[in-house]
């Protein structure tokens, strides 16, 4: 993520981004004294209470740094990573979990917009409405510890990876929320031949309306599991998160990958690096031959470079063959996925 306007830039560097990774790790998160104010998220909490105002919405969310990205119940507002305050950061992170979420403009964009919309039903108690209960179901619910979603689905929209919306009713009107928020959303094109998507948007269209310009009805402005109270080092944090990815399973994808790359040191390619040099163009033609929407390649592309980073898979043989390979392994992996309702392939 980068932000050419950002406060980082012109301020005073904290003293630890010089150090290396192995003494970064031995820090406690209280000990980064990271400020919303001075971040590079700064910028783009601004743009989403601008969208939210311009949808007469006067609950405008506040914002702190946490561990991890959430919007707590029974508080409108919403947490932000801790990896976001600083480059410096951004790049531990990557070091270790393979990728940023929320690590550019548009993707922390559609993530505060999603979290947002928690902050929104928290702060209206939209859940606790027998109408919103009509459309998404039981928001009390408890939560599941894993879900198995249905990608061939048209019954929930598509913003988030991994079909978000399918985890538990709060999400669906959180993923609902964030497309009909977008300024310059085309929702009602996009989803005018999914019928139960499209009648959940036209519900929060109308929602929204009805709530605009009128006070919340809760006004807690705490903070949850801030990292000024966390005395967790940087390096108990990563080998938590580390354990909790080794839970993974094997999966039918799994064995589609193996057999199409090696687990060889010796090729001087790893398969995740391939996978993440594959452009945008290609995933749309892909989603053409493989009968599908561009999202569920992407959800594809993403959810195999973890698995081939877990499986520590390699790349076979000349780069212009491998990229032909590569090709038709993502149609078949996008058609898998397309096709298995209910079923999980590989997520």
């Amino acid at each position: 993520m980068s932000s050419p306007r950002s406060p980082v830039g012109r301020r005073r560097q904290p003293a630890w981004v010089s150090l290396d990774d192995e003494s970064l790790l031995g820090l406690r998160f209280c000990d980064l004294r990271l400020r919303i104010e001075s971040s590079p998220v700064a910028p783009y909490i601004a743009r989403l209470h601008g969208e939210l105002a311009a949808r007469g919405l006067t609950v405008h969310p506040h914002v702190w740094f946490s561990s991890e990205w959430f919007s707590p119940d029974g508080i409108p507002g919403i947490a932000v990573p801790f990896y976001l305050a600083h480059p410096r950061l951004a790049r531990l992170e990557r070091r270790f979990l393979r990728e940023v979420e929320g690590g550019n403009a548009a993707w922390l964009m559609r993530i505060l917009r999603h979290e947002a919309g928690h902050a929104i039903d928290t702060a209206y108690r939209l859940r606790h409405r027998a109408d919103w209960r009509r459309v998404f179901g039981k928001g009390t619910a408890p939560y599941p510890t894993a879900y198995t979603p249905r990608p061939g689905s048209h019954r929930y929209v598509q913003h988030l990876g991994h079909w978000y919306a399918q985890s538990h009713p709060t999400e669906d009107f959180a993923e609902t929320f964030a497309v009909w928020l977008k300024p310059r959303s085309t929702w009602r094109r996009d989803y005018a031949h999914w019928p139960v998507a499209l009648a959940k948007l036209e519900f929060v269209d109308c929602l929204m309306r009805e709530v605009a310009g009128t006070p919340r009805q809760v006004h807690s402005r705490a903070f949850v599991e801030p990292l000024v109270a966390e005395r967790r080092t940087l390096r108990e944090h990563y080998a938590h998160m580390a354990a909790l990815r080794r839970l993974g399973r094997t999966t039918r994808a799994d064995r589609v990958l193996e057999r199409a790359f090696t687990r060889d040191p010796a090729a001087p390619r790893t398969a995740s690096g391939l996978l993440r040099s594959f452009g945008s163009k290609p995933c749309h033609g892909i989603a053409r031959e493989a009968g599908c929407t561009a999202y569920v390649v992407h959800q594809v592309v993403r959810a195999a470079i973890r698995r081939c980073d877990a499986l520590g898979l390699r790349v076979r043989g000349p780069g212009r063959e491998a990229r032909r390979r590569l090709r038709r392994l993502l149609v078949r992996l996008a058609r898998l996925t397309a096709r298995a309702p209910g079923r999980r392939v590989i997520m």
